[in-house]
């Protein structure tokens, strides 16, 4: 009986034993055996992955070769850890910078310390089939623990993303202004990229006290008033764009000079991180040309009715290669006619008339007219200026009734200086024969 129960308390005492040998979790990195005094966590702990350096993150897009693959992690231990030695799991699409089949090493130059970060940067080619998303990837790290022999090795699993890359450019819609007045503006913000931006911002710099920073002013904005100087846009995909809208008055001095806007735009890449570029949108200012038809009559002139009018420009630059057109409206028959008037100076009226033909047999009385002054700027674009209005073509008189009517008159007058002479002569004769 003692002997059975012997037999028994040793029998429990050994499954105790077992059952709690197996209860403790194994470190399968460290390699050293099954102690049940080993910690269920590793001495390295992986927190994030990015294309990039330690300091900075970068977009990365299909194609990309060589490009810097940072993995940080933390040394959770109690321990310093050295000989630090990284090798890298990549999906099909990427390989080392040595080319296919390589393996992707890195090392890291220094000791970490118990509680610190360290990183390892890998250098990487990007396939041209690679996709802009997430990819999973695996890292190995080799290191040593101070005062202890041997190399413990960690493995861990984590997504990356191929971000693409977002490229800003900037373009005025219409690159013209025109001095002397108030110029609504379009300017197009873009992401010709393939990854896409949020939250961006826009500031003009326009003030004499942010120009003055400069070393050299590259800008003649200081002379220009913009009424808006910030555009909250908003996000842009890729490869799409944005506008916003500013209303610039350009004074004279500035007409023939290109205008440069620099544009201080941010934004939030697909990293999340703010980033801030420059650039800067052209103008040219043209010259101001502000035409006016007026005095529009209908004349005779050496018997031939003419259409008159005058054109002033009363605007800072001459009209080149100018036109007068004349052109029928509503139910009036007057022919379709052009006159070439060469330049139209500013401050100088332009005199034009245009002989009065008609389709067809004359009428006479009120005629619908549309008279357009066709011309070109400075930069060579044909601006029309239209002017309606009404003229009153009255019937000129009758050439023979005329003569018939000029026969009446002078015949009577011939009789007359004929009797008169006939008197003159008959008295004379008179006087001589009593004489």
């Amino acid at each position: 009986m003692i002997n059975s129960k012997i037999i028994f308390s040793i029998t429990v005492l050994m499954l105790t034993s077992f059952a709690i040998d197996n209860s403790f979790a194994q470190i399968s990195s460290g390699g050293f055996g099954n102690s049940p005094f080993e910690r269920d966590f590793g001495d390295v702990k992986f927190l994030d992955a990015y294309f990039g350096t330690l300091d900075k993150k970068i977009e990365v897009g299909p194609g990309d070769s060589n490009v810097p693959f940072t993995v940080v992690f933390a040394n959770v231990g109690t321990q310093d850890i050295t000989g630090i030695r990284g090798q890298l799991a990549l999906p099909l699409d990427f390989s080392g910078s040595d080319g296919p089949g390589s393996a992707v090493f890195a090392d890291s130059d220094s000791n970490s310390l118990a509680g610190n970060n360290f990183a390892l940067t890998f250098f990487v080619n990007i396939g041209n089939n690679a996709q802009i998303q997430q990819y999973p990837a695996t890292v190995k790290v080799d290191y040593s623990r101070l005062r202890e022999s041997g190399v413990r090795t960690s493995f861990s699993e984590f997504n990356f993303k191929v971000t693409g890359d977002s490229v800003i450019n900037v373009k005025a819609m219409n690159p013209f202004l025109t001095s002397l007045k108030t110029n609504d503006v379009i300017i197009e913000i873009s992401n010709d990229g393939t990854a896409p931006i949020s939250s961006v911002d826009i500031v003009a710099s326009n003030t004499q006290t942010e120009m003055a920073s400069t070393a050299s002013s590259t800008t003649n904005i200081e002379n220009v008033v913009i009424l808006e100087s910030n555009w909250d846009v908003g996000n842009i995909d890729a490869m799409s764009s944005r506008q916003l809208t500013a209303t610039v008055y350009v004074p004279e001095n500035l007409k023939g000079d290109t205008l440069r806007i620099p544009l201080l735009i941010s934004y939030y890449n697909a990293h999340g991180d703010l980033q801030t570029v420059e650039k800067i949108v052209d103008f040219y200012i043209k010259g101001l040309i502000d035409l006016t038809i007026y005095g529009i009559g209908v004349i005779e002139l050496s018997s031939t009715q003419m259409i008159i009018g005058e054109i002033i420009n009363e605007g800072n630059e001459d009209a080149l290669f100018s036109f007068v057109s004349l052109e029928p409206m509503g139910e009036s028959n007057i022919k379709k006619q052009s006159q070439f008037i060469d330049e139209i100076e500013i401050d100088s009226p332009v005199p034009f008339n245009i002989p009065l033909e008609f389709d067809g047999e004359p009428k006479y009385g009120e005629h619908d007219i549309k008279i357009t002054v066709r011309y070109k700027d400075n930069v060579r674009d044909e601006v029309f200026i239209p002017y309606e209005t009404t003229i009153m073509i009255e019937e000129p008189a009758n050439d023979d009734q005329s003569e018939d009517y000029t026969m009446m008159i002078l015949i009577p007058i011939v009789i007359v200086i004929a009797v008169v002479i006939f008197l003159m002569r008959r008295r004379k004769k008179e006087e001589i024969q009593t004489n």
